[in-house]
């Protein structure tokens, strides 16, 4: 779908994710917020995205229409920064500038980071962008996609019946292990706030499948834990009784 997304040609900065640069909090003191909004607006790129980086670890408000505007800056770099500040700091109405830039960026970082972003927005609106993602992205984008489809299960029930199938669809058939470990755990995370109708009844199916059929290892152990956290009975039945009998 993304014809120039050949991630070789972003800049060496680009190889691991602008949060895996920050240190834990305790390490050191955190940037000075007042100094950080001030660079925001700053014409020198190396500042915004410093600033930008700032607010993946501070929560400041006042942030948030800067970080909107940076998130369609003419440097990858400030946009991914800008994408992880929104989700240090979600807003309703980041939601909408979030969806559009992800519609056309041709950054897969950058795509991943507004993933992340939208699901911390907890926002209706987020769905279908994320589902998009998780059916047609690039496989670091469908890995965020699936576990940012977790945070459904606090914007409502029509959002999770929503989520489910699709998430089901990549437990399923997505070729990288990693995305049907994320899918497994959404499910799980979700189903802890369904009702026991026929939505979650096929969720758990597909857990069950998962955990008893899936090549790999991690896939069966993320399924089994899901399936442990919602302390569903059947589901429960069915690890006891493979794992008694060696099937796995």
């Amino acid at each position: 779908m993304y014809d120039n997304d050949d991630l070789s040609v972003l800049n060496a900065e680009l190889e691991s994710d602008p949060l895996d640069a920050i240190e834990p909090i305790d390490a050191e003191p955190k940037p000075d917020p007042e100094a950080m909004l001030r660079l925001l607006d700053s014409p020198n790129n190396q500042q915004k995205m410093l600033a930008a980086r700032a607010f993946c670890e501070l929560e400041d408000d006042r942030a948030i229409p800067s970080l909107i505007r940076l998130l369609s800056d003419a440097c990858p770099l400030i946009r991914v920064s800008a994408a992880y500040g929104l989700g240090r700091n979600p807003s309703a109405d980041a939601v909408d500038p979030l969806i559009d830039q992800l519609q056309q960026d041709w950054n897969g970082y950058v795509r991943k980071g507004i993933v992340w972003a939208l699901g911390n927005c907890r926002d209706r609106r987020s769905l279908e962008p994320l589902l998009k993602a998780l059916r047609t992205d690039i496989s670091a984008v469908r890995l965020w996609a699936a576990s940012a489809l977790a945070q459904m299960s606090t914007v409502g029930y029509e959002a999770m019946i929503a989520a489910i199938p699709p998430l089901i669809e990549a437990l399923r058939r997505d070729p990288v292990a990693a995305v049907r470990s994320n899918c497994a755990w959404s499910i799980g995370q979700i189903c802890r706030e369904l009702p026991s109708n026929v939505v979650y009844a096929t969720a758990i199916d597909a857990l069950i499948e998962a955990f008893a059929e899936d090549e790999e290892m991690g896939v069966r152990e993320d399924a089994r834990s899901a399936m442990l956290r919602v302390g569903d009975p059947r589901g429960l039945q069915v690890i006891e009784t493979i794992e008694q009998e060696g099937l796995i």
